[in-house]
C-alpha cells in the first residue's frame, strides 16, 4: 500500500484534464465552507473541490486522480464531527463533493425502496417518502444538511435507531466507485441475497476509505398511522432503564424512540438560547424523551398512556406529559435537537461519542462523574443520547465563565478517562459519528489487534494507492 509521502501535490495539470473530461463547473475553488468541520477542532487543506454531477463522472475523476497519485478527500454534507470530511497535513488532496448528485431515481411502493444519490440530503428523501404516504426512518439533528452519501459512510444513527436501525440497516444497495474507478453497481432491491462477500456492508461504515458511494437503494417503512410522544421525569438513569423495560413488556416493537436527557441540557438551552420552550414538569435531573407508533386501530396512544400510569405507581416515573397535538409533540423533539447546537456555543472541553452494553449503562454514567472530575472538580457533564440503543453523548464543559481552551492541556485525560472506561465496560469509543481523523489513536488503543490487522489488510487490496480519504479511520 502506498504511504502518504507517495502521494502528489494535486495541482494545475489534473485540473486541465479533469474539466477537458468533463466540461466547465466541475472544478471549483475550495472555499472556507468546505474546510471547516462544526466543532472547530480542525482546518482542512484542498487544491480544489470537484463536484461531479453524475457516477459516471466520479469514476472520470478518481482514475484521474490515481492517474496522478493525488489524494481524495469525500465531502457529503460536512456535518461529521470526527474530522473525516478534512485533511489538515498531507500532500494536497482534491475535495470530491457530492452537491450536485441530488437526483432520488426511483421510489418503488412494492419494494417499498427508494434510490437516492449521494447528494441527497437527509430531509429530501424523507420528504420524498412522506409524499408516497411512506417513512425513511433515518432521523437526526443534522437531517436538513446531512447528505445520503455521508450518512452512509459513516453509518449513521440517530434517535430511530431503538426500532429501525441504524443506516446501514436501512440500505439494501450500493452504487460505489472504488480507487481505480471501476465501479460497483448493485442497487439491489433484496432483503435476501447471498451471492457472496456483501460489498455493501463493507463500504458502509468505511468512511470513503474504501471507495466513493455514489447511490442507494433505501428501505421505507409504512408511516404509523398512530403515534404518542411523552416527556417523562425520572430520578435517575437506573429508573430510565427500568421504564425502558417496561416499555419493551407492554409496546414491544412499538417503541421508535427512547432519549435519556440530562437537565445540564436543559441548563445549557437556558443560557444559549432561551427561546427554546422546555416541558413544564417536576424538576428533575432526568428526563426520558420517549416516542411510539403503531397501525390503524392498535390504540398505542392509549396503551402508552397505561403504561406511564403503570409506571407512575411503580415509583419509575415521577412525572410526564403525552403530546396533546402535532404541535406540542414537535415542542418536545426541538429541545432535544437543539441540545447539540447549545453544547457548541457553550464549547466543549471534549466530547465523547460513545455506546456501552445497557446492563452497564448505569455503571459508566455513576463512574463516569468521579473519573471527570478527578482531573477537574468543576467541570460540568452533559450526558444525553440514545438510551433504547445504549449510545450515549458524553461531553465535559468548562465551569460556567470560563472557555474551553483553558483545558488544552487536559483535553486528552479527559477523553482517556472517559473513554478508557467506556471500553472496560465492554463498549466502544465510536457508536454513530464514526473513527474520521478525530479518533485514529483510538482504533491503535482500544481495536482488537485482529480486526485492525484485517482491516489494515482490506485498505491495501481496494486501495493500493492509498488515495481515498488517507489518514482517516486507519491509523
Amino acid at each position: 500500500m502506498s504511504m502518504p509521502g507517495e502521494l502528489r501535490d494535486a495541482d494545475g495539470g489534473l485540473f486541465e484534464r479533469i474539466s477537458a473530461a468533463l466540461g466547465p463547473g466541475v472544478v471549483a475553488a475550495a472555499e472556507p465552507r468546505y474546510l471547516e468541520e462544526p466543532r472547530g477542532r480542525y482546518q482542512g487543506r484542498a487544491a480544489a473541490v470537484l463536484r461531479p454531477g453524475s457516477t459516471a463522472e466520479v469514476r472520470t475523476i478518481v482514475r484521474l486522480c490515481a492517474e496522478a497519485r493525488v489524494a481524495i478527500v469525500p465531502y457529503s454534507g460536512g456535518t461529521g464531527l470526527v474530522g473525516g470530511q478534512v485533511m489538515a497535513e498531507g500532500p494536497l488532496p482534491v475535495l470530491l463533493s457530492s452537491e450536485r448528485m441530488r437526483a432520488i431515481r426511483d421510489i418503488d411502493l412494492t419494494d417499498d425502496v427508494l434510490v437516492a444519490e449521494a447528494g441527497v440530503i437527509l430531509a429530501e428523501a424523507q420528504a420524498a417518502a412522506r409524499e408516497r404516504d411512506r417513512l425513511f426512518p433515518l432521523s437526526l439533528a443534522s437531517e436538513g444538511s446531512a447528505r445520503i452519501g455521508g450518512l452512509l459512510g459513516t453509518n449513521a444513527g440517530g434517535v430511530n435507531v431503538v426500532r429501525y436501525g441504524n443506516a446501514r440497516a436501512l440500505c439494501l444497495g450500493i452504487e460505489a466507485v472504488m480507487a481505480d474507478g471501476s465501479l460497483v453497481s448493485d442497487l439491489t432491491r433484496l432483503h435476501k441475497n447471498n451471492m457472496g462477500y456483501d460489498l455493501r456492508d463493507l463500504l458502509i461504515g468505511s468512511e470513503g476509505t474504501l471507495g466513493i458511494i455514489c447511490a442507494a437503494s433505501l428501505r421505507l417503512y409504512p408511516v404509523p398511522a398512530e403515534t404518542a410522544t411523552g416527556w417523562i421525569a425520572v430520578d435517575s438513569p437506573a429508573r430510565a432503564l427500568d421504564l425502558l423495560g417496561l416499555a419493551r413488556d407492554r409496546l414491544g416493537t412499538a417503541i421508535q424512540a427512547f432519549e435519556l436527557i440530562g437537565a445540564a441540557g436543559l441548563d445549557f438551552l437556558a443560557e444559549k438560547q432561551p427561546e427554546v420552550a422546555i416541558p413544564r414538569t417536576e424538576a428533575s435531573p432526568w428526563f426520558v424523551l420517549a416516542e411510539v407508533g403503531d397501525g390503524a386501530g392498535s390504540e398505542v396512544a392509549a396503551r402508552f398512556e397505561a403504561l406511564l400510569s403503570e409506571a407512575l405507581g411503580r415509583g419509575l416515573v415521577t412525572d410526564a406529559l403525552i403530546a396533546q397535538s402535532a404541535a406540542q409533540r414537535d415542542a418536545f423533539w426541538t429541545v432535544r435537537e437543539r441540545i447539540p447546537e447549545a453544547n457548541r456555543l457553550i464549547g466543549s472541553v471534549s466530547s465523547h461519542d460513545i455506546s456501552v452494553p445497557l446492563s452497564r449503562l448505569v455503571e459508566f454514567i455513576e463512574r463516569g462523574g468521579p473519573a471527570v472530575h478527578a482531573i477537574d472538580p468543576e467541570f460540568r457533564i452533559n450526558c444525553f443520547g440514545h438510551l433504547g440503543d445504549g449510545n450515549l453523548h458524553y461531553n465535559v464543559f468548562p465551569p460556567k465563565g470560563r472557555a474551553r481552551s483553558d483545558f488544552d492541556a487536559v483535553r486528552g485525560r479527559v477523553k482517556g478517562a472517559v473513554h478508557d472506561l467506556a471500553h472496560a465496560l465492554g463498549g466502544s469509543v465510536s457508536a454513530e459519528h464514526g473513527i474520521g481523523r478525530l479518533k485514529t489513536g483510538d482504533m491503535t488503543r482500544y481495536a482488537d489487534p485482529g480486526r485492525l490487522a484485517a482491516m489494515r489488510a482490506i485498505k491495501g487490496a481496494l486501495d493500493p494507492l492509498g488515495i481515498l480519504n488517507p489518514g482517516a479511520v486507519l491509523p
